[in-house]
């Protein structure tokens, strides 16, 4: 097992932005250098221990499904080797665990599908009768498998605040309000880019929760992140379908009315559950063997979905 990467340090492109697990560095002025750590965060708190070799398993399954579901719509990649564009000393802190993508704008939406009853979803569906807006059939109970897909878009919160789950007309408005200056000039108003966000959401989940189901896996939820260019062209970002972005969960184990046990981080949340913690920063050291096992889900994930060990 490789050393784990809590924080890269990357001196020889300048430093953009460090998120709850991605460092982004400058490429030029038209590509970025994104770096996957093994940072864990639960509850929007980013937590002390590293997961070893988890930044290297998003990074090498997210490549699995931009390739495979680039059919779909556009993706990120440059095709650029991120060793070609640091320094020879650093090239350890990006190999397998680092992209070079193009400069987009980012949706200021999470692009949130659900094709089960669990988590939030549960929990509006409950007091509403619905999930962010969307009517359901009554009496469903917990996991069930929706009558299909549905497109539940959220606010992006900052480091430490929680998402906002929103109704797909106000994701409309957020994205015309926020994108105004991007969108001019494209003959696409925030409407129109929310409806293609949703359209494509829903496709990518689709066709990754059919292979997915062929591998013994269900993915209950996920979420994307879409881009888009000087044209106003949507492209896949950041992540897609792994386990920090999506709710696994083996398809032999679930049945409705129960939680199942799943291959992502909701086994730290579930350890987190068990402490006096109030969910605020700083988050609380995780022991050795919530460490050990978090990452043997992570990596048990990506071996049964691609089919391929893991090299680490």
């Amino acid at each position: 097992m490789s050393q784990a990467l809590f924080e890269s340090r990357i001196d020889s492109l300048p430093l953009i932005a460090r998120g709850k697990v991605r460092d982004i560095y400058a490429v030029g002025d038209d590509s970025l250098l994104v770096v996957t750590s093994d940072r864990l965060s639960a509850f929007d708190v980013i937590l002390p221990n590293p997961i070893p070799g988890k930044g290297k398993v998003l990074t090498q399954l997210s490549n699995f499904w931009f390739d495979k579901l680039g059919h779909i719509l556009p993706g990120q990649l440059t095709g650029l080797a991120p060793e070609d564009v640091v320094a020879p000393a650093e090239r350890d802190q990006v190999t397998g665990r680092a992209l070079v993508v193009k400069r987009l704008r980012p949706l200021p939406i999470e692009a949130v599908v659900r094709g089960y009853l669990i988590g939030s979803g549960w929990k509006d569906y409950q007091s509403t009768g619905a999930v962010c807006g969307v009517a359901l059939p009554k009496g469903l109970p917990l996991a069930a498998k929706l009558p299909s897909p549905i497109f539940t878009p959220a606010t992006k919160a900052e480091i430490g605040e929680h998402d906002e789950n929103i109704s797909f007309e106000a994701s409309k408005t957020h994205c015309a309000t926020v994108l105004a200056d991007a969108l001019a000039g494209t003959g696409k108003d925030g409407a129109q880019l929310a409806g293609e966000a949703r359209d494509a959401a829903l496709a990518l989940y689709s066709e990754a929760a059919d292979y997915a189901r062929s591998r013994g896996i269900i993915i209950a939820d996920t979420k994307f992140e879409f881009g888009i260019d000087a044209t106003g062209t949507l492209h896949l970002i950041d992540e897609a379908l792994t386990p920090d972005s999506s709710r696994f969960w083996p398809a032999d184990a679930w049945h409705e009315g129960a939680n199942p046990p799943s291959y992502d981080k909701q086994y730290v949340r579930d350890y987190l559950e068990t402490l006096d913690w109030n969910k605020q920063a700083p988050g609380p050291s995780l022991p050795g063997n919530v460490v050990e096992r978090t990452r043997a889900k992570y990596v048990e994930a990506f071996e049964t979905l691609t089919g391929r060990p893991f090299a680490d």
